[in-house]
């Protein structure tokens, strides 16, 4: 049985000479499953195995929303400032030009205006990759934009929100925003134009406390964590062990948070389909 067994030690094999599969080749659920990477692009990066929504960007919900990944993006080129001047382990000055190099993107949420099945929509969606999809001055002046826009042209808005909360390195400038957003869909409430809020793994903090709970329809995809503060903190405060699952967009549904749970694969039939019922059109 000696070939169970190395019988020369110390025998080290050159780094170049390792056979490891390279990196991004599979992808491994939460759950265990391990899935092909191209076939899980393929599934809009819904694992098939467990039904688990792998975190995308707006440039793939763009595409999986807009007819034919068309759209003009508004307000490409608005960047954040740093007036506190904020240090943590970086300065954010720093940072801000590290996560801009890294991720391509300008800030935390994109605004695209095209046609989903046949008709104009205005849609915001922010990315988690760019410093946590924080919540700054640009995130909140973007989203005004964005309604601004909806108002102007009188077309359906909807918001994507994937947050981690307010960006602290911009303190009460970011907390602003919560105000400012609301203050917005509230205008286009008065517009009577319909607002679809989808909330994703994660949507917490500020984001929660604000316009992703704001929606004529809310919506969530499967398993996203939902919540205002993390569950330690609440654990913290009430003194009480959490249900299981809290958080979960299940959960949330369950006690009438959401409206509905809509798979990945679903969501451009299903937004469309609540603007239509809000505005009474003919379904699509």
């Amino acid at each position: 049985m000696a070939w169970f067994k190395r019988q020369e030690k110390g025998i080290t094999t050159p780094t170049e000479q390792k056979m490891d599969v390279p990196k991004g080749l599979w992808y491994k659920s939460p759950t265990g499953k391990i899935i092909d990477a191209d076939e899980l692009e393929r599934n809009l990066f819904v694992s098939p195995e467990d039904g688990f929504h792998v975190r995308i960007g707006s440039a793939t919900y763009f595409e999986i929303l807009f007819d034919n990944n068309k759209f003009t993006e508004l307000d490409p080129n608005i960047t954040s400032k740093d007036p506190l001047n904020f240090v943590d382990t970086k300065k954010y000055a720093d940072r801000l030009k590290d996560v801009m190099e890294k991720t391509k993107l300008k800030d935390a949420v994109r605004t695209g205006v095209g046609k989903s099945k046949g008709k104009d929509v205005v849609i915001c969606c922010m990315d988690f990759a760019f410093i946590g999809g924080s919540m700054g001055a640009v995130v909140g002046e973007k989203i005004a934009r964005g309604i601004d826009h909806a108002i102007k042209n009188q077309l359906p808005f909807v918001m994507i929100s994937k947050s981690g909360g307010a960006r602290m390195m911009e303190a009460a400038y970011s907390l602003m925003q919560l105000a400012k957003t609301s203050v917005k869909l509230a205008q286009l409430s008065e517009a009577k134009l319909p607002y679809i809020s989808l909330c994703t793994d994660p949507t917490t903090g500020g984001t929660t406390a604000s316009y992703a709970m704001l929606g004529d329809i809310n919506i969530a995809e499967p398993g996203a964590l939902i919540g205002f503060a993390g569950p330690r903190v609440v654990k913290d405060t009430t003194g009480k062990d959490l249900p299981e699952g809290f958080q979960t967009a299940e959960f949330l549904l369950e006690h009438g948070f959401l409206d509905f749970i809509t798979a990945r694969k679903e969501l451009k039939d299903k937004i469309n389909l609540y603007i239509d019922l809000i505005q009474n059109n003919e379904i699509r």
